[in-house]
């Protein structure tokens, strides 16, 4: 369960004003809520297993206290990585305006590849390494899911209200919390 909360929490917060949560917002401006959140939940579940298959296959190999640091660093990083703040190029916009055949089809896809090598995907390499497998990929799932399906409520119905700037510092600002606890255990 440690590992559930924990992925659900740092998961959620490193989605936060994320380009995917642009990308989630920009397809229910286009399609109904429920098959834009069933290709994010597709996309979602199947990035995060890879993800938790290479951070179990590297915490294998390498002590933990390194992994901890190398984590707490990490964390540090995707503080940094979210204040300077992700956005949708015109390619990416394009995309999401032209995918009408099918809205599950072309949101799993288009979040497959948004979450390729994405901070949440390394996130959950990085917590893997650390947690057991199972309660990770379940909260990195989850955590995911549930910050695209607030992007969801909220383009659909609070538009551009929603304070960019506060909700990035505010994503910062727990990742650097994390990092700080995981760097503090690792060395204390």
């Amino acid at each position: 369960m440690q590992a559930f909360w924990l992925s659900l929490g740092v998961i959620f917060v490193a989605e936060l004003g994320d380009k995917s949560q642009l990308m989630a917002m920009t397809f229910a401006t286009r399609f109904r809520a429920l098959p834009v959140l069933a290709g994010i939940t597709i996309a979602t579940a199947v990035v995060h297993a890879v993800s938790v298959a290479l951070g179990g296959a590297v915490g294998g190999f390498i002590p933990e206290k390194p992994v901890a640091i190398a984590a707490g660093l990490a964390f540090l990083g995707f503080a940094a990585w979210t204040l300077r703040g992700d956005s949708l190029d015109d390619d990416e916009s394009k995309k999401a305006q032209r995918a009408t055949r099918s809205a599950l089809i072309a949101v799993t896809i288009a979040f497959f590849l948004a979450e390729l090598g994405d901070k949440t995907m390394l996130a959950t390499i990085t917590l893997a390494a650390r947690e057991e497998a199972f309660g990770t990929w379940l909260g990195s799932t989850v955590g995911m899911v549930a910050a695209d399906a607030l992007a969801i409520v909220v383009g659909r119905y609070l538009g551009k209200r929603l304070p960019e700037r506060t909700i990035k510092i505010g994503a910062a600002v727990g990742f650097a919390v994390f990092g700080v606890l995981i760097l503090a255990e690792a060395l204390i």
